[in-house]
Formats: C-alpha cells, sequence, structure tokens
C-alpha cells in the first residue's frame, strides 16, 4: 500500500514537471495546464493499480494454489467500474494442503485463502464433504477425531455449483 502511495505521489510529480516543462516551452499554455497533468497522472496510476491487482496478487500464487473464485465490484465514487469492473478480492484453495482420511470417503480437509484488496490475507483450514456438498470451516477449536469425522463442526450446505466446493473437491 506504501508503495502504491509513493508510485501515485511520484507520477503526480512528473507529470506535473512535464507540464511545467512545457508550459515554459510553449508560452501559450494555460497555467491550469500544471495541476491538472499531475492530478490527471495520479488518477490515471491509481486506477491502473486498481485493475492490476488482482493479475499481480494472483501471478504471485504458488504453482499448487488455484484461484477458485472472484468477485468484481463497481461502485459510485469510482464510476470507470461502471465501463469495466475490477476484481476487488478472490478465493484460493491450496492443493499443496489436501489431506484425506482412509475411513471417510468423500472428504478432503484444505487451506482456502480468502485475498481482499486493502485487507489482509485470510487462511481457513476447511473440511469440504464431496458427497453431501458441504463444507466446515475449523475454526473455534474444532478439529478432526481420529477416525477422520469432524465432531462439533458447523456444516454449511453449497450449491453444486459452487466453484470454491469444486476445485476443492478435485482429483478426490
Amino acid at each position: 500500500m506504501l508503495f502504491e502511495l509513493i508510485a501515485v505521489i511520484v507520477a503526480g510529480f512528473a507529470a506535473g514537471g512535464v507540464g511545467a516543462l512545457a508550459r515554459r516551452t510553449i508560452r501559450t499554455l494555460p497555467g491550469w495546464i500544471v495541476p491538472v497533468a499531475a492530478g490527471g497522472a495520479m488518477l490515471v496510476v491509481a486506477i491502473s493499480l486498481e485493475y492490476s491487482w488482482y493479475g499481480r496478487t494472483a501471478a504471485g500464487l504458488p504453482d499448487q494454489v488455484e484461484v477458485a473464485s472472484t468477485h468484481e465490484s463497481r461502485a459510485i465514487w469510482r464510476p470507470w467500474t461502471y465501463v469495466v469492473r475490477y476484481v476487488d478480492r478472490f478465493v484460493a484453495v491450496d492443493h499443496r494442503s489436501a489431506r484425506t482420511h482412509a475411513d471417510v470417503e468423500g472428504q478432503k480437509m484444505v487451506d482456502v485463502y480468502l485475498f481482499g484488496r486493502w485487507t489482509p490475507t485470510v487462511r481457513v483450514t476447511s473440511v469440504f464433504d464431496c458427497l453431501q456438498g458441504r463444507r466446515a470451516d475449523l475454526r473455534g477449536g474444532v478439529e478432526l477425531s481420529g477416525d477422520g469425522s469432524v465432531p462439533e463442526a458447523n456444516w454449511i450446505a453449497t450449491d453444486p455449483g459452487d466453484p470454491v466446493t469444486q476445485t476443492a473437491c478435485e482429483a478426490i
């Protein structure tokens, strides 16, 4: 976040400098060209960083971490998002963490990562019951028992087309 702020400020100074140089060279340019150039450059850089966040973040994931779901956003204070939406958060499944139990068919435990723009990444260990279409998040002391069951789990029914469940249940 700090580097993006620095990039926006540097772009503003650079474009303002170019505007001032152009005004000195071409004497007929109005004085407002300098702040307009600086503000325009800052806006363009900020929008560019906003739209490229998802691509940069997803590209930095390890090979076995797969993006399962994305959320596109638009906002009134960002009118350009009504033309082209941008991804402000996504869910990724870490296949490296996948674990199954020999006694329990159709269940898979994986780490799920929740990424959001301007928010810290959250890791949630979840058990997916691929046969019954449900999920249990292992939080608050809930753990797998020795026989592979999840006592005290709060199972959440998932839709058959839920992309996170489908991604987690691949190759079971």
